[in-house]
């Protein structure tokens, strides 16, 4: 049973940068509430980065919650785009993919987003099933629907004109099929990320020329990283995961900075409006923001890697770095145990990548930022002889048990 329009719209509405039409997307709801029919929501995924991390997820959050009010959900995986490459919103455009790349990704993406999709409500698409299949006059026809003055429009390619960089012909291409895939998927609805405005308005364009209802689109606003500035990305080492292990997720989301907590909430966890209203005026009465982060750290870590790893994960934080106690979870060094001294073992160290080198650990045992056993660790003591079960901790997160 589909719940009332109105309060489908609502949770709809939870994060979203903008809904173009909500008169026009309250009325889709109405007719499929009315005729018990799920509304088609179409994503497309540019197979050429198959790592997804909180601030991808942010649509398909989004996507579960309409999946959860009953509606299906179409991933559409850009195959034939990803072969002919295409703008990027950067200062050129994109290199193609093989074959082999393009199956490798789209093949990746599937591991991923099933983290976080229904899997009975979606179905997986490749945009070749359509496009390899179109003739020269069927591109010449779609190309007729639109024209350069309207391409110029597209920002990327506006900035990329008045600065004298070169534009593909076949670039101008990608929003038209993109438009085009709406197109053979009767999709209802289309999602995307801000930056991808002018692809998703096309789909609208193109369907409203071919006497097709019009999609509706939805924009989710771009999450920002754990440096609470620049848009989560992994190049810019400020992302969390999806396939993160528990222990590294808990963690980095309780680094997430305080006035992003509630952005947070809202585009990165299912939950309801009126639980986030809630933690509004928490953090307006005073609460430590402390607290209700670690609210946020258990939810994102439940949804990606269930109630045991988060429990486990938990725990190892709160012992690590806030009782700041050892952990008993942590990584192991074989060594010869009464034999083997602390200066002996530090090739080991660097060859599982604890320190870089010599000199950056022996400058770390000055800075007294290194311990044994909770004890803090002097020059004299690099000659001591390593025990079974002895610890050594290097700064505050990196924690080494010796086992023979």
């Amino acid at each position: 049973m589909f719940k009332e329009p109105k309060e489908q719209l609502e949770m709809l509405k939870k994060g979203t940068h903008s809904i173009i039409d909500e008169g026009e997307l309250l009325e889709k709801l109405k007719r499929s509430h009315n005729e018990q029919q799920p509304l088609i929501i179409k994503l497309g995924l540019d197979p050429s980065a198959p790592d997804i991390h909180l601030g991808h997820a942010v649509v398909l959050r989004k996507i579960k919650q309409m999946q959860d009010l009953g509606h299906h959900a179409i991933i559409l995986i850009g195959d034939f785009t990803g072969r002919i490459g295409d703008p990027t919103g950067k200062a050129k455009g994109r290199s193609a993919l093989s074959d082999e790349q393009v199956k490798e990704n789209a093949k990746t993406y599937y591991e991923q987003i099933f983290k976080v999709l229904d899997q009975e409500k979606t179905t997986v698409r490749f945009n070749s099933e359509w496009l390899s299949k179109m003739t020269f006059e069927d591109v010449m026809k779609l190309a007729a629907t639109s024209s350069v003055t309207r391409m110029l429009e597209r920002d990327d390619f506006q900035k990329r004109y008045k600065n004298n960089i070169s534009i593909g012909i076949q670039e101008f291409f990608y929003p038209l099929i993109q438009a085009h895939d709406s197109v053979e998927l009767k999709a209802d609805i289309e999602l995307g990320g801000t930056d991808q405005t002018f692809n998703v308005l096309m789909g609208r364009t193109l369907q409203n020329q071919l006497g097709l209802e019009k999609q509706i689109a939805i924009f989710m606003p771009l999450l920002e990283g754990l440096d609470g500035v620049e848009k989560m990305s992994k190049s810019l080492k400020n992302y969390i995961g999806v396939n993160e292990e528990a222990e590294v997720m808990f963690k980095k989301v309780m680094e997430v900075p305080d006035e992003l907590i509630v952005k947070y909430f809202e585009l990165a966890t299912d939950e309801h409006p009126k639980e986030i209203e809630k933690i509004q005026n928490r953090i307006a009465l005073g609460e430590n923001p402390r607290d209700i982060k670690l609210e946020l750290a258990e939810i994102i870590t439940v949804l990606y890697c269930g109630e045991k790893k988060m429990g486990e994960a938990k725990q190892y934080f709160q012992t690590a770095f806030q009782k700041k106690l050892i952990p008993s979870n942590i990584p192991t060094i074989l060594v010869e145990i009464g034999q083997e001294k602390i200066v002996d073992i530090i090739p080991l160290l660097i060859k599982n990548q604890f320190v870089k080198s010599k000199s950056e650990f022996l400058r770390l045992v000055k800075q007294d930022g290194v311990s044994f056993n909770s004890s803090k660790l002097t020059e004299d003591d690099l000659d001591r002889v390593i025990m079974n079960n002895d610890v050594l901790q290097i700064g505050k997160k990196r924690f080494i048990r010796f086992e023979k």
